[in-house]
């Protein structure tokens, strides 16, 4: 995985094996365009192919974590920084535009990050709104500083949300009250969105780095084969009849039980210790 400064976000890979991703333009509330997202998207696959990283990490800088596309700079914006991939029209300039956009990059940006096999944790410091809340529900884990406030807001301007919210939102609190948030245009603090089951955790602003790194590292040291395993399969499970659930988690277990951290495992249970998984990463 290539770190660095790029368009629009900063990278870098901190031990043991996490993918530090932070939105670097908090003049502009760290707002998407087509470049950001395309060197995301880039970004993101090089990170699940590479061994080194096991769990990523998307947070900002400033007031926002990400208030959304900004449509001001959408077109032409030069964010500084060294592109991951080579520049390309946003569309949106008439309907079939917009339908090629999103599929091709504004959705595909938030696919990419649901894909990932590896876990994701957001760390909203920040207003997130839009662009930025679909992005922070597509990860696996919230934590949000006390002062952020979240929503999807796009009925504000007589807009969808067109990323994949409407059904992110429905996965994280079910219809009713995904009713009630979309139409009724809603932005919550961190504490109402904890209690709306949006995120998982609210800590002071100066203590968000460090319980984010927290939860990074823990997941990050724990059996990664299995664990990868175990996040698809619970995304699945929410898809599938119990038949298919049940066919679906014999099949990863029949990986699972045979790897080297299962052995580690019952070895560590048997000898009274913490066990020392992923020495096959490790190599």
């Amino acid at each position: 995985m290539k770190t660095g400064t790029f368009t629009g976000f900063d990278l870098e890979l901190r031990e043991p094996g996490i993918a530090w991703f932070q939105f670097n333009s908090p003049e502009r509330l760290n707002g998407m365009t087509t470049a950001i997202k395309r060197d995301l998207i880039e970004a993101v696959t090089q990170a699940q192919m590479d061994n080194k990283v096991r769990v990523l990490v998307f947070t900002g800088t400033g007031r926002a974590f990400c208030a959304g596309d900004d449509l001001k700079a959408y077109r032409a914006a030069d964010l500084g920084g060294e592109p991951l991939v080579d520049k390309i029209p946003p569309g949106h300039d008439n309907a079939l535009g917009t339908y090629n956009g999103l599929r091709t990059i504004s959705q595909a940006l938030n696919t990419a990050v649901r894909n990932l096999d590896k876990l994701t944790i957001c760390a909203l410091n920040g207003i997130a709104i839009q662009t930025g809340f679909s992005l922070a529900l597509s990860c696996d884990f919230r934590i949000a500083a006390d002062a952020a406030r979240m929503g999807s807001a796009t009925l504000r301007f007589g807009l969808l949300p067109d990323e994949g919210g409407q059904y992110l939102l429905v996965e994280a609190m079910g219809v009713p009250k995904t009713m009630d948030f979309l139409m009724r245009k809603r932005i919550v603090t961190a504490e109402e969105a904890k209690e709306l089951g949006l995120v998982h955790e609210v800590v002071p602003a100066d203590e968000l780095e460090d319980a984010t790194m927290k939860l990074a590292a823990e997941l990050a040291d724990g059996p990664q084969v299995s664990m990868r395993l175990l996040k698809r399969s619970i995304y699945q499970a929410a898809e599938l009849s119990w038949s298919q659930s049940l066919d679906e988690i014999a099949a990863k277990t029949a990986i699972s039980d045979h790897h080297d951290d299962a052995g580690e495992g019952v070895t560590a249970f048997h000898e009274k210790r913490s066990p020392s998984f992923n020495a096959w990463l490790e190599k």
